[in-house]
């Protein structure tokens, strides 16, 4: 006699039988990326918690390697580096200094770890004087094929420093193929682009601009990111950039986007990266902390969710948490 309903209860009922069915490899430690912001300053010790951004960090160079070692020690193979100069100005002559910050720390993470794989967020918000992350004209108009040299330059001088891997977020028409040109042309063949390629005008960036200090201090960031109500338009500029030569991609944010993840999953082979960013994190954080959800579980549940879409590595300010835990294998 025929089953009058599906029993797809019988696979769930032991962990045994519900471990041996899982669709979804387990989170790794090698598909996470820590991000730390580090700060050029005077204190050595500085180590200042971000508030909007509960357990995570500005740090000075010391205090970097020393949160570095400790998350090494716990299998951390992969961060990307957010630098916050002494100084700013309307050039973002900070991003590609020979000493810049994120160029002294990029020196000092490989000299010590020469095997952590070291990724470099390339932009200028952080370094121009008005936030933005181009080239501003009086007007408040971000200008488009004038930035394309200074992320270039940029590009290059982390990879000179020793950067594994560039990625470009900034989302100027045509930066991929200018800093991929640029780092050809100085012999840096072999360094390859991790490209924002869909990087949306989110309102969950919040906490992140705390943290590198970056608010623009005029008008916004939509006539370069991507408007939260289009999906085609992903696929465009996934597809675009790696025209352009990108050689793996991100989707930021990740979890309000998993569509888009999904999407782009489909129609790119290249490794494809979500970014969980830092209003993310804080939401989930800050539940936590006020004992409103299960933090833990919330937590692997949203990553095993971007695994789940599509995404081959997870940028994640849950990192260390997972591997101190032991969450991951």
């Amino acid at each position: 006699m025929m089953n009058a309903f599906h029993r797809g209860r019988r696979l769930r009922w032991t962990p045994e039988l519900r471990t041996l069915v899982r669709e979804t490899p387990p989170l790794l430690s090698e598909d996470l990326i820590m991000p730390y912001f580090v700060v050029e300053t005077a204190d050595a010790g500085l180590r200042k918690e971000i508030p909007s951004m509960p357990g995570q960090y500005q740090l000075s160079l010391q205090e970097l390697e020393k949160q570095v070692a400790k998350a090494v020690d716990t299998g951390l193979t992969a961060v990307i580096l957010f630098g916050i100069p002494a100084v700013k100005d309307e050039q973002a002559s900070g991003a590609y200094a020979e000493n810049g910050i994120v160029q002294q720390a990029v020196r000092l993470l490989k000299q010590r770890w020469p095997k952590l794989l070291v990724i470099t967020d390339v932009c200028l918000c952080e370094y121009m004087s008005h936030g933005h992350c181009g080239v501003l004209m009086p007007d408040g108009a971000v200008l488009n094929d004038a930035t394309l040299p200074l992320l270039a330059k940029t590009a290059v001088s982390h990879a000179e420093a020793g950067a594994d891997m560039v990625a470009p977020s900034d989302m100027m028409d045509g930066r991929v193929a200018a800093i991929r040109e640029a780092l050809d042309q100085g012999g840096l063949t072999e360094t390859p682009v991790l490209s924002y390629a869909v990087k949306y005008a989110s309102a969950y960036y919040g906490p992140f601009r705390d943290a590198a200090e970056s608010a623009p201090a005029c008008g916004d960031r939509k006539s370069y990111q991507m408007d939260p109500a289009n999906a085609r338009e992903a696929l465009i500029e996934a597809l675009a950039d790696l025209e352009e030569g990108a050689d793996a991609l991100i989707v930021k944010p990740a979890g309000p986007y998993s569509d888009i993840i999904r999407t782009v999953r489909d129609h790119v082979s290249v490794p494809l990266c979500a970014y969980q960013v830092s209003g993310e994190y804080s939401l989930i954080r800050a539940a936590g902390l006020n004992g409103w959800v299960d933090e833990r579980a919330v937590m692997l549940e949203s990553l095993t969710g971007l695994k789940r879409a599509g995404a081959d590595m997870i940028i994640t300010y849950f990192t260390e948490t997972l591997l101190k835990e032991r969450l991951v294998r």
